[in-house]
């Protein structure tokens, strides 16, 4: 099925992005103890490496989680159809694409490196993909709902089947909480760099970004 192809890359991205953060992490501790002495020249191209794979598997990441809910959408609502709309072929095509212009964006974002502008060009990016899976998600849930209700009225029941009615808030709450839960800080450190950058209280919250970094990790576990 296409949908294991998407859930397979949606691990791979975000497995980059812990790898990533740990291995700058890793050389920016060592490079602060003297325990690794490298030149001026190489330690940029090293960051801009490091970046770039964090950007990249950032914007795979999100594109995946936004594939799978158009995946299960046109499951639930083109369900006949399903196998010619969404072929292997296609599925794999589809995978390129999203790696592709992941690595090109970022290659982009890091060697024009305007840091407002870089910023605003990723929340602005994780915005629209929030809402598309939202209202995907929600319009799914609705339908759930309803269907669940026919069957009651059908079977001459007063009450929705519980775990019928669940299934959908589980899944819902699963995908996106897990999602908002550990990269909402992160993204929470770029909207204050752009607003508020000299305020007291975000500079106070820049203190915590390891602790953010540590919580993007944990969201590949």
């Amino acid at each position: 099925s296409p949908m294991y192809y998407f859930i397979c890359c949606l691990a791979a991205s975000d497995m980059l992005v812990s790898v990533s953060n740990l291995v700058e992490t890793l050389f920016m501790h060592l490079i602060e103890h003297g325990v690794l002495v490298l030149a001026q020249d190489t330690m940029r191209h090293m960051d801009n490496v490091m970046d770039m794979l964090i950007c990249s598997s950032f914007m795979a990441s999100l594109s995946f989680l936004g594939v799978i809910a158009v995946d299960r959408y046109i499951t639930i609502f083109y369900a006949l159809r399903y196998h010619s709309i969404m072929t292997i072929p296609r599925a794999v095509a589809i995978i390129v694409a999203i790696w592709v212009v992941s690595m090109s964006a970022s290659t982009i974002f890091i060697a024009y490196d305007d840091h407002k502008a870089v910023i605003l060009c990723l929340l602005t990016y994780l915005l629209f993909m929030l809402s598309l899976i939202m209202g995907l998600y929600i319009h799914m849930f609705m339908l759930a709902r309803q269907h669940a209700r026919t069957i009651s009225r059908m079977q001459r029941k007063h009450t929705t089947p519980p775990v019928t009615s669940m299934k959908g808030a589980i899944t819902l709450t699963i995908l996106l909480g897990v999602f908002f839960v550990c990269w909402g800080p992160f993204f929470l450190h770029l909207i204050l760099i752009v607003t508020c950058p000299s305020h007291p209280f975000c500079k106070s919250y820049f203190k915590y970004f390891d602790l953010n970094l540590i919580l993007v990790i944990c969201n590949s576990v």
